[in-house]
């Protein structure tokens, strides 16, 4: 083995082999977007067996695209421990906190996205639902380290999005306009979306706010050995709009539309059995949130395949066909929300990639 000098190991491996007492039986780091994972046994107790456990610290230097809200991830884990079936169990060591590695694939893995997702999964997937609506906001006691104005009053499902259109204009977009102003404008995108997105979505319904998981996708969903399904990955939970967790759910999942239709009918007969009120308007509300949805990707998705051309510290023609599909779909999904005059063509996409990226990292080192 190489040896990797101390400079490019990142603090989850260091923590991880300080721990294990043992640096082969290290595994990372997993494949993720906001952290750095390794995994790595630890002996049981006595007549049980070892179990794997997960270090993992933010990755440096990373683009936010989502509000956080609690402090800790683990913080939160602790908090739900009895609450909350299969979610993953938290141990303390020397002032680090692990997550109980879950043994099994993702449903991604199993089902892909598009794909119809078996019964006995859906099952398992609205009573995570009917769970999360159960806790209220009065009930988590963790500490938060959103603003205070990042708070609304439980009900103020307007409040609620408001915040979450702010920190897409101001987090996402204008915070990163110096790097990709050009890049936006050649794709159709301006300042001027966010207030078409505003109008489109005022005048939500209230609704009780509840715990929401806030990513719950078939890549943060593992499946067992015993076919149970369980929930991973609360870093972005939040409090708020049980409606815009079913919403993220859905763009997120990409179910047929068959199975799409049974399972919100299915979650508002399970909500309102846990939480009466919590469905309150969903048929004029659902459509308008899964179209913020469609909005917001358009800037999340342009900064993050934008990125990924060079990923590698190298420009990837393979990454560009990739970017300008995905792309190209995003933008199509988000000509209503975000008013856009046209989809540009593949060959625009790929040309405005191509220039951001040379004025990016200079002619010199750009692609041939």
């Amino acid at each position: 083995m190489v040896p990797v000098s101390p400079q490019t190991v990142s603090r989850a491996r260091l923590h991880a082999v300080e721990i294990s007492g043992d640096a082969p039986v290290v595994e990372g780091p997993l494949s993720g977007y906001h952290h750095d994972t390794y995994v790595f046994p630890l002996p049981g107790l006595e007549g049980e067996p070892g179990r794997r456990w997960k270090c993992r610290e933010p990755r440096s230097s990373l683009v936010w695209f989502d509000r956080r809200c609690f402090v800790s991830e683990e913080q939160l884990l602790r908090a739900l421990a009895g609450r909350l079936q299969r979610i993953p169990e938290v141990l303390d060591v020397g002032g680090i906190g692990l997550q109980a590695f879950i043994e099994g694939e993702t449903l991604q893995a199993l089902h892909p996205t598009g794909r119809p997702v078996p019964s006995v999964f859906e099952n398992q997937l609205l009573a995570v639902f009917g769970q999360l609506a159960a806790i209220s906001p009065q009930s988590i006691t963790v500490g938060r380290r959103c603003d205070e104005r990042d708070r609304p009053k439980d009900g103020d499902t307007d409040g609620f999005l408001e915040r979450l259109i702010d920190f897409v204009e101001c987090q996402v977009y204008q915070n990163n306009l110096d790097a990709f102003e050009g890049l936006f404008r050649e794709l159709g995108i301006d300042g001027f979306a966010f207030s078409r997105v505003r109008k489109m979505v005022s005048g939500l319904s209230s609704r009780p706010f509840s715990l929401l998981h806030g990513d719950l996708h078939r890549k943060n969903l593992i499946v067992d050995p015993q076919q149970r399904l369980w929930v991973i990955d609360w870093e972005l939970a939040m409090l708020g709009d049980p409606l815009y967790d079913l919403a993220t759910h859905l763009y997120l999942m990409r179910y047929p539309r068959h199975q799409q239709e049974r399972v919100v009918h299915r979650w508002v007969r399970t909500v309102e059995a846990v939480r009466p009120g919590s469905s309150t308007g969903w048929q004029q509300d659902l459509p308008r949130i899964l179209a913020f949805k469609r909005g917001q990707s358009v800037f999340t998705d342009i900064i993050r395949v934008s990125l990924s051309l060079s990923g590698g510290g190298s420009f990837s023609w393979r990454a560009l066909r990739q970017a300008v599909v995905e792309l190209q779909k995003v933008l199509g999904a988000a000509v209503e929300p975000l008013a856009l005059e046209r989809v540009p063509s593949r060959s625009h996409i790929a040309a405005a990639l191509l220039r951001w990226h040379r004025t990016r990292v200079g002619d010199a080192s750009g692609p041939a």
